[in-house]
């Protein structure tokens, strides 16, 4: 009997309440969420290393620890346990940090397999934080059941080990794993019945490296089929909607681009030429506008409002936060109003906002700007044609639906093609353009955006000037840095400067928000520092953020909050510390916060006193093209998440790389055919509930209806 993958993970022996409660905490609920559950490294007993012969890099070494003791650092809390392993050909420094019982947890006599990276730090080789097992239970495993070893992510007093014990239980079962795709004769040679059972068997049953790169490939493969098959579903579903047919009136826009305060760049004039061709049929647009940091996509968004609105129709713009939609609504007030458009502002703590309300129902208010209060059940629209949402991103699925429901019957019936009645009974929605700050590299818009049609602002404005990249080290904070800033200061400009933490932690080595702020206070005695965090109440984030805006606050201490946040021309000093620990895109993304002035602006990357710089902050130095950043973020990072904390856990790839072209095309061509079958007779999806349950999460990603 196949092995049901719906099943709760309790039901598998071996998984009492205790241990159910820890996996749900890794997201494992079910016996599908266990099996894709894959081992995040392997440990090759076969490859021991001689102390004599140790390379910098992962290594696994055989030998007797001895010298063992604490060093207390000067961080209130934080412990460095050394010691020294031994061979009979050499000896390392072996360190851990904040790991006190490791000092009585070895015996000197007795010989141990120390796994770890040996890398360069503080001035000198060591061996750091290794998983340690006693040299003779190690063989013993090694004996038993082959010398590649599984390692799991765990937490808390839950072992790797626990983890290949329950897969030990379920090991007969897994050649009862159910296929999940569809079967087809045209499917690479490696998408066979059997295939995924035998994927997921030697992912945690692997004998060496080969049999893991097998299985990962079937994996990512699944994993791109998924992705694709519900991108196409999904562009066949929104072709069974409709939305008014909104006319380009040339003659008027062209007059209103002559009006504005700068001139157009040319990848502006073609991502409006775009949408103003979308809007003029009668399917609702589903676009995704993406630009560089200040690249104009607002200006974009103002001439797509206003051809709705001379329509006769009401556009609705959602922004996440508070501060960005007041901006926003200024922004879009100063370029419509003098045109006779209305322009309000509708957020949550605004005063007579059921006055507000009963104007949008009544059609008093052309174009609203909002933040969420824009989705509540008692918001209500007139006649609304043109959805536009800033940083997508940063709303789930459900809000992005909710706002698109607004549409009412009566804000549809112009504007249809009244000689096709067959049109005319699709359901409605309105047109929809996404925004986002944040360059999406193109391989990475053909596999998740089958759905949307994109279009790219690479240009910047004229007379916007790159920001100087720099990376320093903390040594030259006296010396170059603290100068550097003061001068800033001194002309009235304000400073970001980015931490990793908000607070001290104990297992971590990074600067935090707090601790930083302490300091600063001290070293620049005469200014206002400041600092914001996540954990702030939504309010006293945005007052702080208009405190800076309006330049009450001269240096603002933060994490990555401030990453897709508002437009403060005057701050034009940023250092992020600790950047090795930051992807490029988002480095990229926290730069483009300064410079979005006339002056020249300086980002520093404070990169540790004793490693060499990662490679991408070289890269980062180097380059102020988002996009090319965005390509070479995804070459430098491989398999793993699309849009990381962007997503907020919505979207992830966890098996695929989608630098793996050869692999996107071989899944592409398979989804598609899948995606016309199942389009055509959609009861045939009914014989893959697996597949139709794994696809929902990727179809709700940019959906429509």
């Amino acid at each position: 009997m196949p092995l049901n993958m719906f099943s709760k993970v309790e039901e598998i022996k071996g998984v009492g309440p205790k241990t159910r409660e820890i996996m749900e905490k890794s997201g494992i609920t079910t016996v599908r969420d266990l099996l894709y559950y894959l081992p995040r490294t392997y440990e090759n007993f076969t490859n021991t290393t001689s102390l004599s012969e140790i390379k910098p890099g992962k290594v696994v070494v055989r030998g007797k620890i001895s010298d063992l003791h604490i060093v207390r650092s000067k961080r209130k809390n934080f412990t460095i346990t050394e010691g020294v392993i031994r061979d009979n050909t050499d000896a390392i420094r072996v360190v851990w940090f904040n790991q006190p019982y490791r000092v009585k947890q070895f015996d000197s006599k007795k010989d141990y397999y120390f796994t770890g990276d040996y890398t360069y730090s503080h001035g000198r080789y060591q061996l750091t934080a290794p998983r340690a097992e006693l040299a003779p239970d190690t063989e013993k495993q090694v004996t038993e059941s082959g010398s590649f070893k599984p390692i799991y992510s765990v937490k808390g007093s839950f072992k790797s080990e626990n983890f290949k014990k329950i897969f030990e239980t379920l090991r007969p079962d897994f050649a009862t794993i159910p296929d999940l795709l569809p079967e087809s004769e045209s499917s690479p040679d490696f998408v066979k019945p059997g295939a995924r059972a035998d994927a997921l068997f030697k992912a945690h049953f692997a004998e060496d490296d080969k049999e893991v790169k097998e299985a990962r490939n079937y994996l990512a493969y699944e994993e791109l089929f998924e992705l694709i098959l519900a991108a196409n579903l999904n562009k066949k579903e929104n072709q069974k909607l409709r939305a008014p047919i909104i006319p380009f009136e040339a003659e008027k826009i062209k007059q209103v681009v002559e009006k504005l305060p700068f001139e157009l760049t040319n990848a502006q004039r073609k991502a409006c030429f775009e949408i103003f061709k979308d809007l003029e049929k009668n399917l609702p647009m589903n676009r995704l506008l993406q630009g560089d940091v200040g690249s104009g996509k607002t200006a974009v968004a103002a001439l797509a409002a206003y051809s709705a609105i001379i329509a006769g129709y009401q556009v609705a713009f959602l922004a996440p936060t508070a501060i960005l939609a007041t901006q926003h609504a200024e922004s879009l007030n100063d370029l419509l109003a003098p045109l006779g458009i209305s322009v309000a502002l509708l957020t949550g703590g605004m005063k007579q906002k059921k006055a507000l309300k009963q104007r949008i129902k009544d059609g008093g208010v052309d174009l609203v700007v909002g933040t969420h209060a824009l989705i509540t059940d008692d918001t209500e629209f007139d006649r609304l044609a043109l959805c536009i949402i800033d940083e997508q991103h940063r709303f789930g699925v459900k809000q992005r639906q909710q706002l698109l429901a607004k549409t009412v019957q009566k804000s549809m019936n112009d504007g249809l093609d009244d000689s096709n009645p067959t049109i005319n009974q699709k359901p409605l929605a309105p047109h929809l353009l996404m925004m986002t700050a944040t360059p999406i590299p193109r391989s990475l818009q053909l596999a998740i955006f089958g759905d949307l049609d994109v279009s790219v602002l690479d240009e910047l404005p004229k007379g916007r000037q790159p920001v100087e990249t720099k990376i320093i080290k903390e040594l030259e904070f006296t010396d170059e840095l603290y100068p550097k800033v003061r001068e800033y200061l001194a002309s009235g400009q304000q400073v970001y400067w980015i931490c990793r933490n908000i607070e001290e932690n104990t297992r971590s080595e990074t600067v935090s928000v707090k601790k930083q702020t302490e300091k600063l206070k001290k070293v620049f005695k005469d200014h206002n520092v400041t600092f914001l965090h996540g954990r702030m109440k939504p309010e006293e984030k945005d007052k702080i953020m208009s405190e800076f805006a309006n330049g009450k606050i001269d240096i603002l201490v933060s994490t990555t909050v401030v990453e897709v946040g508002v437009n403060v021309p005057n701050a034009n000093l940023m250092v992020i510390m600790d950047a090795d620990g930051y992807g490029l895109a988002q480095l990229h993304q926290l730069r483009g916060r300064v410079g979005r002035g006339k002056n020249s602006a300086i980002c520093y990357l404070v990169s540790p006193n004793d490693i060499e710089p990662a490679r991408r902050l070289k890269i980062l130095e180097k380059s102020n093209d988002g996009f090319y950043l965005a390509e070479a973020d995804l070459k430098l990072r491989g398999p793993g998440e699309i849009y990381g904390s962007l997503q907020h856990g919505v979207m992830s790839l966890q098996f695929a790389s989608l630098t793996n072209t050869r692999l996107i095309s071989a899944a592409s061509a398979e989804a598609k055919k899948a995606a016309d079958e199942f389009s055509k007779t959609p009861e045939l999806l009914e014989k893959y509930p697996e597949l139709s349950f794994s696809i929902k999460k990727y179809q709700q990603l940019t959906t429509l209806n």
